[in-house]
């Protein structure tokens, strides 16, 4: 009977409520309704899709809402929007917006691993999660898988991304909570935390670079170590280092890292080190021994460079230090021996970079 109709023809329901055929023939359901003194259509659906008990119920529905003082219209229009907006902001997402604000604060290699890990430990379980539905129950849970296979530092450093990116979240109202917070209880605390390998006296140090001297280790890594011993660089600076960063001719020699290298990013200026007399010599020497290449340590192909394992490798396994000195380790004896000798600290802090 209705299929029979003529389009524009009406059926009534009341309250406002019609069935109305389009020029296409489809049955639809329709509330008539007034809003700030304006009369208004609502859409309910076609028929038989919404049969006639549904259409009863959203008509009883639209009806609460204009009791309320709300447009129905409008209140779909919201409700739409907020169902996109909770379907588009899956943890992944908002990873991926996390990760490309800090690609711009980070040094390269730092953003690197930071993304692999996230990627590696923590997507394959949140990441087709809405971000304001996940608790730290299931944050425990990624963290705990990390732990089982015993890397607690790997742990914590996801735990800490974790928490940064939803306090990222939080600022753009995608979250109500950090569920990250409270997963810190669950890392084991380490002694001395936070803290490489480092040999705190001269003599000990004194022994790791006459021992370097002669053990069998490739040249570029060699130097690589000296320069990290006498710089007191982040390794990642030392293996990237290139040659336009160094003025060997004027005295005293520098070494200047810019600024998007270093690890803190949010500084204008560029890291500038005084190279001692005896460093700037070797890499004049080791300059003139090189082809035509803009890294100071090249790798065997020499189209990259060294990596910063193969230093560390040295440290642990050629010289036997795992556990007693590594090259970052030099950070936290200079730190402590200068303090020591009586530098102030801010001096102590500025030739880290801190």
């Amino acid at each position: 009977f209705i299929r029979q109709g003529k389009p524009h023809t009406t059926f009534s329901d009341g309250g406002g409520m019609f069935l109305t055929l389009t020029k296409s023939g489809t049955p639809v359901w329709r509330i008539k309704f007034r809003f700030n003194g304006k009369q208004r259509l609502y859409s309910v659906g076609s028929y038989p899709s919404v049969g006639l008990q549904a259409a009863r119920e959203e008509r009883d529905r639209v009806k609460g809402l204009l009791r309320a003082g709300n447009d129905p219209v409008q209140a779909r229009r919201l409700s739409r929007a907020v169902a996109k907006v909770s379907a588009d902001n899956t943890f992944s997402s908002v990873v991926a917006d996390w990760l490309s604000m800090k690609e711009g604060e980070w040094s390269e290699i730092h953003y690197e691993k930071s993304r692999r890990a996230l990627e590696r430990d923590v997507l394959p379980t949140l990441g087709a999660l809405p971000v304001d539905d996940i608790t730290p129950a299931m944050v425990a849970g990624v963290v705990e898988a990390i732990l089982k296979r015993g890397a607690i530092d790997t742990a914590g450093k996801i735990r800490q991304h974790i928490s940064g990116l939803y306090r990222f979240a939080q600022a753009k109202g995608l979250s109500r909570n950090n569920p990250a917070d409270a997963v810190r209880e669950v890392i084991p605390r380490k002694k001395n935390a936070g803290r490489m390998a480092a040999l705190l006296d001269f003599k000990s140090l004194g022994d790791v670079l006459r021992r370097a001297e002669i053990a069998r280790i490739s040249p570029a890594v060699k130097l690589a170590h000296r320069l990290t011993a006498f710089s007191v660089a982040r390794i990642s600076n030392i293996v990237q280092a290139e040659w336009e960063e160094f003025d060997l001719k004027s005295s005293p020699a520098t070494w200047t890292i810019p600024r998007e290298k270093m690890k803190a990013r949010d500084r204008h200026h560029d890291h500038k080190i005084i190279l001692c007399p005896y460093i700037a010599n070797e890499l004049r020497v080791w300059r003139s021994m090189l082809n035509e290449n803009n890294y100071v340590f090249p790798s065997h192909s020499g189209k990259k460079h060294i990596s910063r394992e193969s230093v560390e490798k040295a440290y642990r396994e050629t010289l036997g230090l795992r556990d007693k000195h590594s090259p970052h380790g030099w950070r936290s004896s200079f730190s402590t021996l200068a303090r020591d000798e009586g530098f102030e600290k801010d001096v102590v802090a500025m030739m880290l970079d801190h």
